[in-house]
Parts: C-alpha cells; sequence; structure tokens
C-alpha cells in the first residue's frame, strides 16, 4: 500500500513469464512439497509466513495461475514508465487526499525529507528529521484479479471512490502519517514504478533512495539505516 506483492518471477523477461508460469504449475503438480518448501521460503523475506491467519494455502498456488501472470505483465508495464532514479529529480505526480482535495507529492514536504512508506514505529522515531506520506496506488490482489483466500476483500478500483474506500481498511490501522490516494491515471504507481508496493525517501526534491519491490525486496530497515545516519 506504500506509493502497493509476491515477486517470485517478476524480473524475468516478457517473453519468459508465461514459461515461468507454466514450468512453475507443472512442479507443482510432480513435486507439490519441494515448490511449498521453496515459496515458504520466499514468504519468509516478506513475513507472509507469520501471519497465522495467511496460509500458505492462502497464498502460495496462486504464483501459477493465469491471475498472476496477468498481474506480473501489468508490473513490466508500469516499469517501463519508471522516472524515479535515485539523485535525480522526484516525480512531483499529483495525489488526492481523502476530502477529495487533489495536491502535488512536493506539498507534503514540510521538513527537510519526505518517506514514501507505512509503518508507525519509523513515524515515531524519525518525526523530527522527516515528514511521511503514505500513497494509496491500485489494489494488488483485488478479488477480480490475483486474489488470496482469507484476505481482505478489495475489487479493483474503477473509480477514485473505490479507492478511496479502500484505503479505509487501511486507516483502521490507524497510520501516524497522511494517506493519500494516487489518480486513477496510476501517475504515482507508474512514475515510481510502485507496483506493488515500494519505499522512497525524497530529499530537496530528489530521490536519495529508492527501495526494492516488495514485498520481497521490501526492506524497512534501509529506511532505518539511511535516516539514523541524518539524525
Amino acid at each position: 500500500v506504500t506509493l502497493k506483492q509476491p515477486d517470485l518471477w517478476h524480473d524475468v523477461q516478457h517473453q519468459g513469464v508465461t514459461l515461468s508460469v507454466v514450468v512453475g504449475k507443472t512442479m507443482m503438480i510432480l513435486f507439490p512439497d519441494t515448490m511449498k518448501r521453496y515459496i515458504l521460503k520466499l514468504g519468509e523475506k516478506s513475513r507472509m509466513n507469520q501471519n497465522p491467519k495467511f496460509s500458505y494455502e492462502n497464498w502460495g498456488p496462486t504464483f501459477f495461475s493465469f491471475q498472476y501472470l496477468l498481474f506480473v505483465l501489468k508490473v513490466k508495464w508500469r516499469r517501463l514508465e519508471d522516472e524515479a532514479y535515485e539523485g535525480q529529480p522526484a516525480p512531483n505526480t499529483p495525489v488526492v487526499a481523502l476530502n477529495g482535495e487533489i495536491r502535488q507529492l512536493s506539498s507534503f514536504m514540510r521538513g527537510q525529507y519526505i518517506m514514501l512508506v507505512p509503518f508507525n514505529k519509523l513515524v515515531k522515531d524519525f518525526s523530527s528529521i522527516a515528514d511521511f506520506l503514505i500513497i494509496y496506488i491500485e489494489e494488488a490482489h483485488a478479488v477480480d484479479g490475483w486474489a488470496f483466500k482469507n484476505n481482505v476483500v478489495i475489487k479493483n478500483h474503477r473509480s477514485l471512490e473505490d479507492r478511496k474506500t479502500a484505503a479505509q481498511f487501511l486507516q483502521q490501522k490507524n497510520p501516524l502519517c497522511p494517506v493519500v490516494l494516487d489518480t486513477m491515471e496510476n501517475l504515482s504507481c507508474s512514475k515510481y514504478a510502485a507496483l506493488p508496493e515500494r519505499l522512497y525517501i525524497l530529499q530537496a526534491g530528489n530521490v536519495i533512495y529508492k527501495g526494492g519491490v516488495g514485498p520481497w525486496n521490501y526492506h524497512p530497515q534501509e529506511i532505518r539505516t539511511v535516516l539514523e545516519k541524518m539524525k
């Protein structure tokens, strides 16, 4: 849900995605226990294994579905529009506040840094030196797309009102920083190559940290390390 899943095959070439899904599905049939151990190992990196209400059976087998294939292709397409690079100007994309007000991303930078991150511990520890912001982008696991079982029921956003309704699930977690919406043109998602989730630090209008694509390469500790040096 940041600027907002698994990245098992995301870095293969377009022409290799279908083959990967077919091979993976075949291996799931021939070697189910081996494939389960492999996927669970990957799941440790995203902490998906730690939720007792979210078992492997809810998400593991979905990696070899047609819906997963479509999602990967969408992610690859979004990355073609990536304009956020470390040391370069940060895209000043429009976002929509929950009250409907349209603002530019830079307007949330009151202090020296802005962190596009989604968790309260960092906000508490570094709010004296940084402004934090969550941008709710398109849904990674919509029930009418690449869905997980026993998950929050959210459909693909057809309107800004749909996206606002979905963001209210996040608001229930009481984030300690503002939550805004990406536009329905998905400008923040595209220009920051954020799907399904990603962490950034912006300073003086430039990107100074660009995290890996979540959840496998989503490392909040890297944010903490950067901010510790800036105190």
